[in-house]
């Protein structure tokens, strides 16, 4: 196992839609194995295959003694809005929002060996597996706020005080990473 790069908003594998894991083996396991020890070198709550660099249909997550991955997963969300929450990402650094996200959530997918797999949550993991899914559609949480705040946001991530603290930040991780930095070239695409 190995602790990955993660990546920071401006790359542009994390804008773009990520592709079906189709073959599920030793490489798909070695990098779900990654992400994981990632996520909890970074004290993260979930993590997105593209925020590694890899363009594949993975996250991994660990929510309230909740830990585990989904490939290829499929949501499905309860009408029931929840209060809105602050969220942050290992990919914009930093910041955080009030994000609008739903109460209740169902992600259906695979396991590292094509098993189904079936999670189902509410509150935190329920918005946990939203996040996690929209990083695999190009989506970032900033995407999903409204007006002033959405506006906000965007101011920050234009500021060059903001390039300071991302770059700040990825010194920071760089000093983690294992001998696979770089790992999943043979995944998807490379951003």
């Amino acid at each position: 196992m190995a602790v990955l790069g993660i990546r920071i908003v401006g790359d542009p594998i994390l804008r773009t839609r990520a592709d079906e894991v189709t073959e599920f083996g030793p490489e798909l396991r070695k990098l779900v194995s990654d992400m994981d020890e990632t996520m909890e070198n970074v004290e993260g709550a979930g993590l997105a295959a593209p925020q590694v660099g890899v363009s594949l249909r993975v996250f991994t997550y660990q929510i309230a003694g909740k830990r585990g991955h989904l490939i290829n997963p499929v949501l499905e969300l309860g009408d029931e809005e929840q209060d809105d929450v602050t969220e942050g990402c290992l990919s914009i650094p930093g910041l955080g929002y009030p994000v609008r996200r739903r109460q209740w959530t169902r992600a259906s997918g695979m396991d590292v060996d094509g098993n189904p797999v079936v999670v189902e949550g509410e509150g935190f993991l329920a918005r946990c597996l939203q996040h996690e899914t929209d990083h695999l559609d190009g989506i970032l949480y900033i995407d999903r706020l409204e007006g002033e705040m959405k506006k906000d946001a965007f101011r920050k991530l234009r500021d060059a005080n903001y390039n300071r603290v991302a770059a700040s930040t990825v010194t920071q991780r760089s000093s983690a990473l294992g001998s696979s930095f770089g790992a999943g070239a043979s995944f998807g695409h490379q951003g």
